[in-house]
């Protein structure tokens, strides 16, 4: 069983940078892929990015250039830096996590979810 808790989400203006946490319980995270999610009111859930055990990256397309998804095995700890923050960005953002990079990446059916953290962006 792995538990997710996120931290660092809020309000920042547009054009402004934002760095949300994920920490993971368990003591196998390297082998797990990470990834971030995010929920707009209104809408379905989204796919934002994941790192998977080896480091290789995937953005959505929205995202891309934007945000930069990291991980430090070592404190069992996923960061989604957000950079150049626009309010389309506004959502709640959920941390996952599964040891198939593709249920996170394609199929958006991560085994563990984060309870999510509000990240809001002023016009």
């Amino acid at each position: 069983q792995v538990q997710l808790v996120e931290s660092g989400g809020g309000l920042v203006q547009t054009g402004g940078s934002l760095g949300l946490s994920c920490v993971a319980s368990g003591r196998t995270f390297s082998t797990y892929a990470m990834g971030w999610f995010r929920q707009a009111p209104g809408k379905e859930r989204e796919f934002v990015a994941v790192i998977d055990w080896g480091g290789r990256t995937y953005y959505a397309d929205s995202v891309k250039g934007r945000f930069a998804i990291s991980r430090e095995n070592a404190t069992n700890t996923a960061y989604l830096q957000m950079n150049n923050l626009k309010p389309e960005d506004t959502a709640v953002y959920y941390c996952a996590a599964d040891v198939w990079s593709a249920k996170i990446r394609l199929h958006h059916t991560p085994s563990y979810w984060g309870q999510g953290t509000q990240v809001t962006v002023s016009s």
